[in-house]
């Protein structure tokens, strides 16, 4: 099983992305505070590069290769974001990445894949087809795994987000975040508690892939599910390591509604003008949600993506 990072290893993350990464911006708005009833400080990760703030684990991944691995490349799989970063982290050092796709993969998404230089490799939309795939390239390659969210790098690199949000905003109660995989989970409650420890992470999932939320109630992994949401960046089973951190630290999960996710989703166009994912609108739909938890509250959300297909809006 893949280690869980420090929060040393966040620190060294976040020195070791400096000057490829970007801080991205905290926003706020009065209208959103007075529907939540608390004071929202949103990490806008859409406006990190590539899109989303996938780049940070994979360019802390990328970098911490040494020089004769990294000259192998790199390989994932990914129908998003994870691969565009991946090729933009591998751009950054020179080095090839190559990316496993799944037919059926948001066309927007897998154009930016393209852009970034990756190579390309297709595959059935299973996630057998993606592991097999993935293991005959780094065979014939001899390229390093960086997997979306079961790395140790990756998941300190997406810790470093919460460095900043903690930084940029202090005092903050509680720090919501989507939950797919679980990298950025895993991360951000690594980074925050490390930083203060009354800290609350709480996770937000949609309820057509409420596998983080079932295997945290019962305590223990259950990922046996074919998802069903609109939200595409959050379909993945969360990962062993992953749940094991969000678990040992008490991580709770709320889950949302396609429909409260789009809900949301068109709120932060209207107040903040901007288009974010509909995954990454999971985090106000879960505070709009729940406001026994939250109200009155200082609440940190991580707005993790902005690659939304204009042509295909869920509205």
């Amino acid at each position: 099983m893949v280690t869980a990072p420090t929060f040393d290893h966040v620190r060294d993350a976040a020195a070791r992305i400096a000057g490829h990464a970007v801080v991205t911006p905290v926003m706020r708005h009065d209208a959103l505070d007075a529907l939540a009833g608390a004071e929202l400080f949103f990490k806008c990760e859409n406006l990190q590069r590539g899109g989303a703030f996938k780049f940070r684990g994979a360019c802390n991944a990328v970098w911490a290769l040494d020089e004769v691995a990294a000259a192998r490349g790199v390989v994932t799989h990914s129908s998003g974001n994870h691969g565009t970063a991946l090729a933009m982290a591998a751009a950054t050092r020179g080095i090839a990445a190559h990316v496993i796709v799944p037919e059926g993969a948001v066309r927007a998404k897998l154009a930016l894949i393209e852009e970034a230089g990756a190579v390309v490799h297709r595959c059935a939309p299973t996630q057998a087809a993606r592991e097999a795939m993935t293991a005959q390239v780094q065979e014939e390659t001899g390229a390093v795994l960086v997997h979306p969210y079961a790395d140790t790098q990756v998941m300190a690199g997406q810790g470093t987000a919460t460095l900043e949000l903690m930084a940029q905003a202090p005092g903050l109660h509680m720090i919501v975040i989507p939950v797919g995989g679980g990298g950025l989970a895993a991360g951000t409650t690594i980074a925050a508690q490390g930083l203060d420890a009354s800290v609350v992470v709480h996770a937000a999932e949609p309820a057509g892939a409420a596998d983080a939320s079932r295997s945290l109630t019962s305590g223990r992994r259950d990922v046996d599910f074919v998802p069903d949401t609109i939200c595409d960046g959050l379909r993945a089973a969360i990962g062993e390591t992953n749940f094991t951190v969000l678990s040992g630290h008490g991580v709770k999960v709320t889950t949302v509604t396609d429909e409260e996710c789009i809900t949301a989703m068109r709120l932060v166009w209207t107040h903040m003008k901007m288009i974010v994912e509909v995954s990454s609108a999971t985090v106000l739909a879960a505070v709009l949600k729940e406001p026994r938890l939250f109200a009155g509250k200082r609440i940190g959300l991580v707005l993790t993506g902005g690659n939304v297909d204009l042509d295909s809006l869920p509205w």
